[in-house]
């Protein structure tokens, strides 16, 4: 999945933590997850490098920015490592988030079950169009159904202050999003999860990670290509 970094703040220069490794923590802590519900208990470097399909090296990097957290001759304990990079991540506390944009991506995006586990919360739906509008949707939360209605977007602002959400997801069609984006850092958000197929222009101060699966279709048509052609450039 194609995910960019926006315009936005710049990793705070006392964390010291490269982009690069910060893009991986989630893909390690996924695997940790995996090895934990399976009973693992410890695990070597290299064997959970491969297990993220990174080079043990790059992962001991990774890590080192962390702290240390194995032991020579036995490995990493699964548990204790999971809790530190979630703790990294921010997934010990939960997060608040708003959808703007109920059609078949932000429906998907609101029956996905990961975000509870992972620490974060939909807390608000919104939505311009008035056969969606009012809409009671529900939703799991911590394994409990929850019902949100649907708001209209002229509410938008009011639904940010009121349940203090800290992230804003952008599944709206390309023309509307840059509205929608100004919109969410007026109300105080600093976090932005864009779908929309467009790139936002936004203050610094707040972080945009762009998602675009037209891109990612794109490039691998472009190895496809490349290896349907290969063998022809090879001969000639």
């Amino acid at each position: 999945m194609s995910i960019s970094l926006g315009k936005g703040r710049p990793r705070e220069a006392g964390r010291g933590i490269p982009d690069a490794t910060v893009a991986r923590l989630p893909v390690y802590h996924r695997v940790l997850v995996s090895l934990s519900e399976a009973g693992v208990q410890t695990v070597s470097s290299e064997a959970l490098a491969a297990k993220c399909g990174v080079s043990s090296a790059k992962f001991r990097k990774d890590l080192s920015y962390l702290g240390s957290y194995g032991t020579r001759g036995v490995g990493y304990d699964v548990s204790y490592l999971t809790y530190h990079i979630s703790r990294e991540l921010g997934s010990a506390q939960p997060w608040g988030v708003v959808i703007v944009g109920i059609g078949n991506l932000g429906r998907a995006l609101i029956s996905y079950r990961g975000f509870t586990s992972r620490g974060f919360a939909i807390v608000g739906l919104v939505d311009n169009h008035p056969d969606v509008v009012g809409e009671s949707i529900t939703l799991s939360e911590l394994g409990n159904l929850v019902a949100l209605k649907v708001r209209p977007l002229v509410e938008l602002e009011t639904i940010v202050g009121a349940t203090k959400a800290q992230i804003g997801v952008i599944a709206t069609p390309a023309d509307c999003a840059q509205g929608v984006c100004e919109r969410l850092v007026a109300s105080g958000i600093r976090s932005i999860l864009n779908f929309a197929p467009v790139v936002l222009e936004v203050p610094n101060g707040v972080e945009v990670r762009k998602v675009d699966l037209a891109v990612e279709l794109q490039i691998l048509a472009f190895h496809e290509q490349r290896r349907g052609y290969e063998p022809e450039a090879m001969n000639a």
